[in-house]
């Protein structure tokens, strides 16, 4: 950790609000606020159009060289670039989220990715939200979170979220979507999902964005007071 330099890293299961909460919390904070979920995404979606088995080692090793992401802050969102490419909706599909669990159990991807989070965070204040940010990418965060929800509650906001942008698909078809990623989120052998010994945990399964934000932020006060 560089000196001045105050890493907030906040992890936890699929459709918690990790993202919501962390970008609202580097609003405040004027922090950089990076979605590493995002990143993986957008692998997947590259994966997906360039049809790369994801078990053709060399087709892999080949296509990390060949993807370059940059995330850009905007006035209400972060934009997610692929080669240049705008791709801050495509990567919120369905389709992709049927297949981005995989796609970032790949060892060489998580390497790549990893790599590429380190960088973003080695010489500012950073908010990264993801599955493994405060136990591999920044094990030394200076604050931790792990948030979670009951699965019910995370069901129906990324039901909401999808139906919202005009997709068709049941609240069953979300469940199991849901259900298959944590599976593999927690058993993958690279950087499984797991909380941090030193995390704090936040419930948010009765809590509304407002009192979230609250909650972090207090504990971002204390820890900052400390260092």
């Amino acid at each position: 950790m560089k000196k001045g330099n105050f890493v907030i890293a906040i992890d936890g299961f699929s459709s918690c609000g990790k993202s919501t909460v962390a970008k609202a919390l580097a609003k405040q904070l004027n922090f950089v606020f990076v979605d590493s979920g995002a990143m993986y995404r957008a692998v997947t979606l590259y994966f997906q159009r360039h049809q790369i088995s994801l078990t053709d080692d060399a087709a892999i090793a080949q296509a990390i060289q060949d993807i370059h992401i940059d995330l850009v802050p905007q006035a209400d969102k972060i934009q997610v670039l692929l080669n240049g490419e705008d791709i801050s909706d495509a990567i919120r599909t369905m389709e992709v989220s049927e297949y981005v669990s995989e796609v970032s159990a790949i060892k060489a991807v998580r390497k790549a990715m990893v790599k590429q989070q380190q960088a973003l965070g080695a010489k500012r204040n950073i908010v990264m939200d993801g599955r493994d940010i405060g136990t591999t990418v920044f094990p030394h965060a200076d604050l931790k979170i792990f948030m979670t929800a009951s699965p019910q509650v995370r069901a129906e906001r990324r039901f909401a979220e999808l139906t919202a942008k005009g997709e068709q698909l049941t609240m069953e078809e979300v469940k199991d979507n849901l259900a298959h990623r944590d599976h593999i989120d927690s058993t993958r052998e690279e950087s499984p999902l797991r909380q941090a010994e030193d995390a704090i945990v936040l419930d948010n399964s009765e809590l509304n964005q407002e009192e979230q934000l609250a909650f972090v932020v207090d504990l971002v006060k204390s820890r900052m007071e400390k260092v």
